[in-house]
């Protein structure tokens, strides 16, 4: 997916701009080049975190945003889209995770994918995955559980909430355990994901081009 996505066309003086490009291409030269220098640093960590995930067997896709410490023990079993966001390491890799597109996951939310056959008497492993569908949003401190099998396109999870169950599509769910109380109207389709944490450098790059 080609990050020229989110820079849509300036037409009509400066209208039809989203809220990113207005905050970059208005400002001056001086911030422009700080702001550049700032997601440069950023950018050299992203880069060799995804380049050492890829080595250790996942899939990650175009401008993904991840911790070090998931880089790090990532395997083939770890699969992410593109322009997504993870400040969690606390994912359950035993089991096949696979993240959509344009996904926030926050700070120590933890995603458990595997449990035991409680009925066993070698109490033995039981794998069960998950899927997160794209524009899902789980904030921080969430917890899910093994019985979550998809989180579908659109979902909000509520801080610490206890996710037991699969999430429906836009659906808007908090407590413990986790219901839903609300649908989302839109996805946040005009984001640039990866400018959340600062490792926007070459989408910061190319919106001022097009000032």
């Amino acid at each position: 997916m080609s990050r020229n996505k989110y820079v849509k066309s300036v037409e009509g003086g400066g209208k039809n701009r989203t809220l990113y490009e207005c905050s970059i291409q208005d400002r001056s030269t001086l911030r422009y080049v700080a702001g550049l220098l700032i997601r440069w640093k950023q950018n050299i960590k992203y880069v060799r975190a995804r380049r050492i995930a890829r080595q250790k067997g996942a899939m990650i896709g175009e401008g993904v945003i991840l911790p070090m410490s998931l880089a790090k023990r990532a395997n083939k079993n770890l699969t992410i889209g593109d322009h997504t966001s993870i400040q969690t390491d606390k994912i359950d890799l035993r089991s096949p995770v696979h993240i959509g597109n344009h996904v926030i996951i926050g700070n120590n939310t933890e995603i458990i994918t595997t449990s035991h056959h409680i009925d066993s008497p070698d109490w033995e492993h039981k794998y069960y995955g998950i899927t997160i569908e794209d524009y899902v949003w789980i904030p921080t401190k969430v917890l899910v559980l093994p019985s979550c099998r998809n989180i579908k396109y659109g979902a909000v999870i509520g801080s610490g909430s206890v996710v037991v169950k699969d999430v429906e599509q836009m659906s808007v769910i908090s407590g413990n355990p986790a219901k839903e109380f609300k649908k989302r109207k839109c996805v946040h389709s005009d984001l640039v994901v990866e400018s959340l944490l600062g490792g926007d450098y070459e989408i910061y790059k190319q919106t001022r081009k097009r000032k």
